[in-house]
């Protein structure tokens, strides 16, 4: 499963991609407001300073929601450089859109999926991801977890080449989830993964392994 970080910090995006585990990054208009990014010459500015961060796709989001709109920022996203994935909202003028991409050969991630139906229609499409927000589902006390298999299913089913990238992930047990589950890439905040490291068996095991090496060493 790949690992994407879901920021647009670039100080994360770097511990995230000198961790080693790494595979891209996803942001959204209200991860640049919260890090003080505004003005579209600067937004442009800062998707170029994390493509030169990382190796893999990077998910820029159109603000447009109509076709023609979402066509010409879509567009000009994908020119600053070919790590660039187009993020299109699940709309009906969204789908559209990825088809269009599709055929041009940009890559697309439609977002604000919530359900199988919008899955289904996503791939068909030609959608490279397709982002079901679990984290979002469970706060409504709906089974996130649950939708990244009926996706699964579907795509399994007909061979759809679109990926699912599973979003909204909050913690480690989504993550473990969603791998368990065969999700193609999961992307979160940096913490999430950094959850993965955790083990009080571990902590206590290194604990003690340095309190044996100094009585040893006569420490």
């Amino acid at each position: 499963m790949k690992f994407f970080i879901d920021t647009a910090n670039l100080e994360q995006i770097k511990e995230a991609q000198d961790l080693g585990v790494l595979d891209g990054v996803t942001t959204n208009p209200s991860l640049m407001a919260k890090e003080g990014i505004s003005g579209q010459e600067n937004i442009l500015n800062h998707y170029r300073a994390i493509c030169d961060i990382v190796d893999g796709d990077v998910s820029a989001e159109v603000i447009a929601t109509t076709y023609n709109e979402m066509i010409e920022e879509g567009e000009a996203l994908a020119a600053l450089n070919p790590k660039i994935v187009v993020k299109v909202p699940m709309i009906k003028d969204g789908v559209k859109a990825i088809k269009y991409f599709s055929s041009k050969g940009i890559k697309t991630n439609c977002t604000l999926v919530f359900s199988a139906g919008q899955a289904l229609l996503a791939a068909k499409a030609g959608a490279t991801y397709v982002s079901p927000f679990i984290g979002r589902l469970d706060d409504i006390s709906v089974d996130g977890l649950a939708l990244i298999e009926e996706i699964r299913l579907i795509y399994d089913n007909y061979a759809f080449e679109t990926q699912i990238l599973a979003a909204s992930v909050r913690h480690s047990a989504h993550i473990l989830g969603c791998a368990k589950l065969g999700a193609d890439v999961m992307t979160g905040p940096l913490s999430a993964m950094l959850s993965l490291l955790k083990h009080p068996l571990t902590d206590s095991g290194l604990t003690q392994f340095l309190a044996d090496y100094n009585k040893a060493a006569g420490k």
